[in-house]
């Protein structure tokens, strides 16, 4: 990387975390517990080009290589996980429309995007289709112009207030295997289109998370992602390679937030007569913390550089979410055990770290899925 991009990078993350610290940490503390979407911050996140971090210059974009894109989503995380929410899916639609959507749709949809005017999300999984995606059974039924939908799609981040979703649905239902019948489309809000219940969630509070229901909505055929039917899946998929890296680098801002309380804290608390960071059994957690951080943070600018090349990243995409996602429970937990029983008040940020945590484990895909999709393409690389 040249010198003039790599401080330009530096700028655009020096400049994120100025904004977190001064603007988001306040409200996180403000809102997140009684789950209060923070209306205020989308301004200054439209402002600042955040809706637009992945969208190409000539569509009104930033255009960040995914390295940038990560280091940016790590600065919002480690203030408030659920901002990065605000555009985390977001950035799942831009990116199929970027790569797989024809020159009139990306001229249609991505400079609104780009500026924040339209806001959006990825309505993918199903009340009984989760990690399973190939079982997803909302239809898109050709109707001469137009499709006609029919389903429901479940814990949609940014479904309340988000405006522009890339839906998953079957075209051919017979087909098989499923997957060559499924097709991604680019959905407004209209009628026969409406948002069910609102979700309660342990964490990732301050961001909606809803039901929406799809009854004879009707698509125009135009936003047919790419106009071609049975290529959805793979788009979707390609989409969820930048997802995983998204979450694997809210997974590094979280961690990074509790190990920064946490060996603070140390120096600062005494027990039998000197700071606890002079026990022995208190370094130990400190190193072992910031060691796997520091693993997890190169896991996933490798997944990032891959990504970048143009290249396969689903394998690395998904170590870097496996590895990140685990070691951010483990670190949100020895940061509260670090701080003994004010670390379980909700007094201090640590109890948020530790119930925002398991998102990671479980969104983008299920760490269990994330296993057993690296080790079949081992298998495949390795083969006898």
């Amino acid at each position: 990387m040249s010198q003039a991009r790599e401080e330009a990078r530096q700028q655009i993350v020096r400049t994120v975390r100025e904004w977190v610290e001064k603007e988001v940490i306040p409200l996180a503390e403000k809102y997140e517990h009684d789950d209060i979407y923070p209306h205020e911050l989308i301004p200054q996140m439209q402002e600042m080009g955040l809706f637009g971090l992945n969208i190409p210059e000539e569509y009104g974009g930033l255009g960040l290589d995914y390295t940038t894109f990560a280091m940016v989503f790590e600065e919002i995380s480690r203030g408030w996980m659920a901002v990065g929410g605000i555009i985390g899916s977001h950035h799942i639609l831009t990116h199929i429309l970027v790569h797989y959507g024809t020159e009139e749709q990306k001229r249609r949809f991505l400079p609104a995007l780009a500026r924040g005017e339209k806001r959006g999300g990825l309505a993918l999984t199903e009340p009984n289709a989760g990690s399973d995606v190939q079982s997803i059974q909302t239809t898109a039924r050709r109707d001469g112009e137009e499709y006609v939908i029919n389903g429901t799609k479940m814990f949609i981040t940014n479904g309340l207030h988000g405006t522009t979703f890339a839906l998953l649905a079957k075209t051919d239902p017979t087909a098989q295997p499923p997957y060559r019948g499924m097709s991604c489309f680019v959905v407004e809000k209209g009628p026969g289109f409406t948002v069910g219940r609102k979700l309660d969630k342990l964490g990732y509070r301050g961001v909606d998370t809803v039901e929406l229901i799809f009854n004879d909505y009707r698509c125009p055929a135009e936003n047919l992602v790419g106009g071609r039917e049975g290529e959805g899946f793979k788009q979707v998929m390609s989409g969820l390679e930048g997802g995983r890296i998204n979450v694997a680098a809210r997974a590094i801002g979280v961690a990074t937030a509790a190990f920064e309380r946490a060996i603070r804290y140390a120096q600062q608390r005494k027990a039998f007569g000197r700071p606890i960071a002079e026990h022995q059994a208190i370094q130990l957690m400190l190193a072992d913390m910031y060691t796997k951080i520091q693993a997890a943070r190169h896991l996933t600018y490798e997944a990032a550089r891959k990504k970048d090349s143009g290249e396969r990243a689903d394998l690395e995409a998904g170590i870097a979410k496996l590895f990140a996602s685990e070691v951010c429970v483990e670190v949100t937990l020895n940061a509260m055990r670090i701080h003994g029983g004010v670390g379980y008040l909700r007094d201090l940020p640590l109890e948020r770290y530790y119930r925002d945590a398991p998102l990671m484990v479980i969104g983008e895909g299920t760490n269990e899925i994330q296993r057993l999709v690296i080790a079949r393409q081992l298998l495949q690389r390795y083969r006898v």
